[in-house]
C-alpha cells in the first residue's frame, strides 16, 4: 500500500479534544451512542495516568471539493474509529454530556483520590460516598477546567486532610493534569483511499478485527456535512430505526429541539404507535433502500463517493455533485419514512403469508422488496393496484432462490440496472423464466427442503404459503396454521423424535428434517405422544368412520384427505412406520414444493 495514502501522527490528548472543538475532527454525533460502561471510562483514565498506551484513533479526510466559483472547500477529518475512547475522554476530562443507548444525555463522573495507597484504587466511578469523603476529588473534570487554580485547591485540600504532604499532593495533581499531554496515536487516512482499503486498514489495526460497514462510512460522511443538512438527515435515519424497534423511545427523541424543528420530526412520529416487528430496519437497511430507489444503484460504496462529490468519469470532486447527492438522498429518506409507504409495504409482506417475523430470515431480501415497492410507486406503467402483487412475487421468488444471500450488493446493483434498462415487467418475466422452471419446482425446491434448519427459506416459505392459502392445521377444521404460528403453537415432529430414535434413527440431522416438521395444536401433540404415524393416523381414520373425535375435530374421510393435502402429507402415511421414514421425507418434500408452487402462482 502506498505510504502517502495515510499519515501516522502523535497528538497530545488536549490537541485532539481541541481539534474536535474546532470541528476539524468530526465525531459522528449519534451514529454510535456511547456504549462503554462507566468502569471502562475509569480504566482508560487510569491507563493514561500511568502512561500506558491506549491504541490508535483513525480519521478519514473528506476530499477538498471544487466549488462553483472555482475555489476549493477544505474537507474535514471524520473520526471512523476510536469514537468510544474519544467520547470517554471528553466526558471525563471536559465534562461533556454523552448520549447513552437510549439517546438520553448524561454526565459521567470519574472521582480521584490523591491519597490512595493502593494504585489500583486511585480512580473510581463517582457515587455518593465520593462527595462526602474529603479525600476524594469527586469529578476530575474540575482539575482540567481553565478556571482550576492548583495552589488554592491544594491549600483547601490540606485543610480538609491535615495529614497530607503538600509536595506529594502537588506532584500527584500535576501527574493527573499531565493526562492532557499524553500522546495518542492518530492515523489520518487520505480521501484517495477506496472503501476496501479503508476497511482493510481498519481490520488490521482494530484489535477485535471487526470491519466497518459501508453504511458506517455513509453515516460518517453525513456527520461531517453542515452545508446540505447531512447531520439532520443522519438523525432522521438513526431516530427512525431506533423508534421502529422501540416506540417507547419517543420521549427521548422529543427532547432534541433541533430535530423537532426539522421536516423529519412529524414524518416519523407515527412510529410511536407502531409495534409491528415484521420490518425493523437498522440504519444500514434504511440507507440502502433510500439510496437504491433514488440513485438506481446497488452499491453503498458509490453513495460514499457521491456524498464526497466524486465525478466517476473525471475522478475529480465537485460541490455540485455533493449538493445533488444530498438532495436525492433526502428524497429517498423521506420516501422511506412516509407512513403510507412503509405500512403498505408491510401489508404486502404480511399479505404474502409472512405474517410473523419468525418467517423472515434475510433483511437484504426485505430491503430490496421495499426498494422495489418504492420504485414501482413511481413507475407509470404499473397500475397502482398491482404493485403489492408484484412486490410479493418478487419477495417470494428472491427468498426461494436466495437471490440476495451471496454477494447481495452485486446482485442488487445488477437488478437495479436491469429494471432501469428493460422495465420491471420485462425483467421480472426474464428472471422467472430463468429461475422458476418446472425443474426448479420438481427437483431444486425439494432439494432445498432437504434441511434440518427450521429457519431455512424454503421451509419458511412453505409456512407462509399455508398462511396465505388459509390452510387448517393438521387434524383441525377451523384452527389455522396462522393461529398456531402467531399465537400458541409450536413446530412438532410428524414422526415423533423418540419413536425414530427408538427405531435406530438417532441422527439429529435426520429426525429433525424440516419435512418431518409441522405446526400442531399442543393438545393434539400431547395425545400423539411417541406413537408411530401408522398408530395415530389409524385413530383419525376410525373417528372418520365412527364420527367420535379423539384427535382434533375432523370426522369425515374427505375432510381428512383435504387436510392432508393442505399440510403436504402423503396419504400413504396411514401405513408408515420407521422403515418408511426416508420414503416419507421424499414424498413430503415433493408435496411441500407443489404447495409452494401453487401459492406462488396464486399471488
Amino acid at each position: 500500500m502506498n505510504g502517502e495514502k495515510f499519515t501516522l501522527m502523535q497528538y497530545p490528548i488536549s490537541a485532539v479534544l481541541g481539534l474536535i472543538e474546532a470541528k476539524d475532527f468530526v465525531i459522528p454525533e449519534i451514529q454510535r451512542p456511547f456504549v462503554w460502561k462507566r468502569s471502562q471510562v475509569r480504566d482508560l483514565i487510569d491507563s493514561l495516568y500511568n502512561g500506558y498506551p491506549t491504541g490508535y484513533i483513525i480519521t478519514w479526510k473528506n476530499p477538498d471539493v471544487r466549488t462553483k466559483d472555482g475555489g476549493k472547500s477544505n474537507g474535514k477529518k471524520v473520526l471512523i474509529d476510536g469514537q468510544q475512547r474519544v467520547t470517554a475522554l471528553m466526558a471525563a476530562i471536559t465534562g461533556m454530556e454523552v448520549l447513552d443507548q437510549d439517546f438520553k444525555k448524561g454526565r459521567i463522573y470519574i472521582a480521584f483520590n490523591p491519597l490512595a495507597e493502593d494504585e489500583t484504587k486511585r480512580f473510581a466511578v463517582q457515587d455518593a460516598s465520593h462527595s462526602k469523603d474529603k479525600r476524594w476529588i469527586p469529578d476530575i473534570s474540575a482539575v482540567f477546567s481553565a478556571e482550576f487554580r492548583q495552589r488554592a485547591f491544594e491549600n483547601e485540600y490540606a485543610q480538609n486532610n491535615p495529614s497530607v504532604d503538600l509536595d506529594e499532593l502537588s506532584e500527584t495533581i500535576g501527574k493527573l493534569k499531565a493526562i492532557a499531554n499524553r500522546q495518542i496515536g492518530v492515523i489520518e487516512l487520505d480521501h484517495s483511499l477506496d472503501i476496501d482499503e479503508v476497511t482493510e486498514i481498519f481490520i488490521r489495526i482494530n484489535s477485535k478485527g471487526t470491519a466497518l460497514s459501508q453504511s458506517d462510512f455513509v453515516m460518517s460522511k453525513m456527520a461531517a456535512d453542515s452545508a446540505h443538512g447531512g447531520g439532520l438527515m443522519r438523525k432522521a435515519v438513526d431516530y427512525f430505526c431506533h423508534l421502529a424497534a422501540k416506540p417507547d423511545f419517543y420521549p427521548q427523541l422529543a427532547n432534541d429541539a433541533e430535530f423537532q424543528s426539522s421536516v423529519y420530526a412529524d414524518k416519523i412520529k407515527w412510529l410511536v404507535k407502531d409495534y409491528d416487528d415484521i420490518y425493523d430496519p437498522d440504519y444500514g437497511d434504511m440507507l440502502r433502500v433510500s439510496f437504491m430507489h433514488k440513485f438506481r444503484r446497488g452499491k453503498l460504496a458509490d453513495l460514499v463517493s457521491l456524498l464526497s462529490g466524486r465525478d466517476f468519469e473525471t475522478q475529480e470532486y465537485r460541490e455540485d455533485i455533493v449538493a445533488d447527492s444530498y438532495a436525492k438522498l433526502d428524497k429517498g429518506i423521506q420516501s422511506f419514512i412516509k407512513q403510507y409507504n412503509f405500512e403498505q409495504f408491510i401489508m404486502a409482506i404480511k399479505g404474502a403469508g409472512f405474517s410473523s417475523s419468525k418467517l423472515l430470515n434475510s433483511q437484504m431480501t426485505l430491503d430490496f422488496a421495499y426498494t422495489l415497492y418504492l420504485i414501482l410507486l413511481e413507475d407509470e406503467t404499473i397500475p397502482n393496484e398491482q404493485i403489492k402483487r408484484y412486490v410479493q412475487k418478487w419477495f417470494v421468488m428472491s427468498t426461494l432462490t436466495s437471490r440476495y444471500i451471496s454477494s447481495p450488493e452485486t446482485n442488487m446493483d445488477w437488478d437495479m440496472r436491469s429494471i432501469s434498462e428493460k422495465g420491471f415487467l420485462n425483467f421480472m418475466n426474464e428472471v422467472e423464466a430463468a429461475n422458476l422452471s418446472e425443474t426448479f419446482w420438481s427437483i431444486t425446491l425439494p432439494q432445498k427442503l432437504e434441511s434440518s434448519s427450521v429457519n431455512s427459506p424454503a421451509f419458511n416459505t412453505f409456512l407462509a404459503a399455508q398462511i396465505h392459502l388459509n390452510c387448517n392445521s393438521l387434524f383441525m377444521n377451523g384452527t389455522k396454521v396462522s393461529d398456531l404460528l402467531n399465537i400458541s403453537g409450536d413446530v412438532h415432529h410428524i414422526f415423533p423424535r423418540a419413536y425414530l430414535k427408538g427405531n435406530g434413527i438417532d441422527s439429529k440431522g435426520k429426525y429433525n428434517q424440516v419435512a418431518n416438521y409441522i405446526y400442531l395444536d399442543t393438545q393434539i401433540n400431547k395425545a400423539i405422544s411417541d406413537d408411530a404415524p401408522s398408530v395415530y393416523f389409524a385413530k383419525v381414520i376410525r373417528q372418520c368412520e365412527t364420527g367420535n373425535a379423539q384427535l382434533g375435530n375432523i370426522t369425515d374421510i374427505d375432510s381428512l384427505r383435504e387436510n392432508l393435502a393442505e399440510n403436504g402429507i402423503p396419504e400413504t402415511i396411514f401405513k408408515m412406520g420407521a422403515e418408511s421414514y426416508d420414503d416419507f421425507l421424499a414424498q413430503r418434500r415433493l408435496l411441500m414444493a407443489r404447495l409452494i408452487e401453487k401459492y406462488y402462482k396464486s399471488l
